[in-house]
């Protein structure tokens, strides 16, 4: 008898709910969120398991590579689907969560997520810990600049990072009290600044050594981090049939809305990392700043912002980068040839 394992998976203890091919609870228990026991739960049933199924979530990449390892075939579900569909219920507790997982696995009624390899999460996470201490020594920047107003104490709107601190402390000389009370900041703010430029080093040097970076960053725009990132988030380019819904995993296309007569296309939809969407965008405004080489994507830019608008453009020309570096990263070809300018 074939049977289905929903999961609701917690950081402390995690819902297990398995049913038959009718729908038929065979078994549920609360274990603790571990490989072991969540294993040892399922097998205690002694029946079939056709598959196991969880939501996307923080755990969701550690969990699904160990469930592998036990021999589970493993689904992972888009959460928000999820949602949608146990909306209707009318308690939510983690044990309906669980069974309610199950049911969707047995009826097939999903769309079943891709789980990044374990590289590309290692690099997420190298660039998160690079984001963070960037973040960071910013907002302590920010601060002291505040505090200082307070005595009339300014400094230019743009201090390079490298020099702030000697330009606090010229604009701080002789007030003590303010020498004392920023002093700690200061330390602090190099301390983390410091950190940043070591972990920057790190990022750089990793993209430089990587053949499919180096094939990224040939296209205008794109920098060592661009290159990472966008690497990082598609993790395997055959998982997508086609170039162009690259763009559209990445949440820079528009939502659309049809019914009857009415057919309102909207914003973009914003779906999908933000990370990724967010280093397109930088790159797409160096290509519109008009650094670097002529390029068609710059060409194509210029006369949607005549068009249509700068803000626009820079949409647009980030979706077609988008599609650009995934087609480039499918044929190994570098930007500038003909078919990558076509496609631009």
């Amino acid at each position: 008898m074939t049977s289905y394992v929903g999961l609701d998976v917690g950081l402390r203890s995690t819902s297990v709910c398995v049913v038959d091919h009718a729908g038929m609870v065979l078994m549920e228990s609360n274990v603790p969120s571990e490989v072991e026991d969540i294993a040892r739960a399922i097998r205690s049933t002694g029946v079939v398991i056709e598959a196991v199924a969880l939501e996307t979530g923080n755990l969701t990449p550690w969990l699904t590579a160990a469930l592998r390892a036990e021999g589970f075939r493993v689904v992972v579900l888009e959460a928000r689907q999820v949602k949608t569909t146990l909306s209707s219920l009318r308690n939510k507790t983690d044990r309906n969560d669980a069974r309610g997982i199950a049911q969707i696995l047995r009826t097939g009624w999903y769309r079943e997520v891709h789980v990044k390899s374990l590289e590309s999460q290692r690099l997420k996470t190298l660039l998160a810990a690079r984001k963070a201490l960037s973040r960071r020594h910013i907002d302590l920047e920010n601060e002291i600049r505040g505090l200082m107003k307070v005595y009339g104490r300014k400094l230019t709107e743009r201090v390079r990072h490298g020099k702030f601190e000697d330009a606090v402390r010229n604009a701080i000389a002789g007030d003590d009290l303010l020498v004392e009370a920023l002093q700690p900041l200061l330390e602090a703010r190099m301390h983390l600044y410091r950190a940043f430029l070591e972990l920057d080093r790190r990022v750089k040097a990793v993209a430089l050594a990587d053949p499919i970076c180096q094939l990224l960053m040939s296209a205008p725009g794109v920098g060592y981090v661009a290159a990472l990132t966008f690497k990082a988030a598609v993790d395997d380019p055959a998982r997508f049939r086609r170039s162009k819904t690259v763009a559209a995993h990445f949440g820079l296309t528009p939502r659309r809305y049809q019914s009857g007569e009415r057919d309102n296309p909207g914003r973009i939809s914003k779906a999908g990392d933000v990370e990724v969407r967010s280093a397109l965008f930088l790159a797409a405004n160096v290509i519109m700043n008009g650094r670097g080489k002529p390029s068609a994507l710059r060409s194509f830019g210029a006369r949607l912002s005549r068009a249509k608008g700068r803000k626009r453009a820079i949409v647009a020309v980030a979706r077609k980068l988008a599609v650009v570096l995934h087609a480039m990263w499918t044929d190994g070809t570098l930007y500038g040839s003909g078919e990558r300018e076509a496609l631009a």
